[in-house]
């Protein structure tokens, strides 16, 4: 069974959608709209860019560490990448 996207109304009376797995796990709650039919305007962007989106990191470390790179290891700003043209 494939994961749905359920449309509620939260404790502050805002109209959200929520993403819920096949075991019913929510995966994703969205932000707040105006009414129902901005909340199913939302869904339709998130099922049209889901299937194609990029993963990135965000600069911040969601997972509690320092956000510190290791010793030796050169930042973003240090690097730079030289590619030669195709021949």
């Amino acid at each position: 069974m494939a994961g749905q996207f359920e449309i509620f109304t939260d404790a502050e009376s805002n109209v959200r959608f929520r993403l819920l797995g096949a075991d019913g796990t929510v995966l994703a709650t969205s932000r707040a709209f105006d009414d129902k039919q901005s909340a199913a305007d939302g869904i339709m962007a998130v099922r049209e860019c889901a299937g194609t989106g990029l993963i990135t990191e965000a600069r911040t470390n969601a997972w509690g560490g320092t956000g510190r790179t290791r010793p030796g290891i050169p930042t973003p700003s240090q690097r730079r990448h030289r590619h030669s043209p195709a021949i």
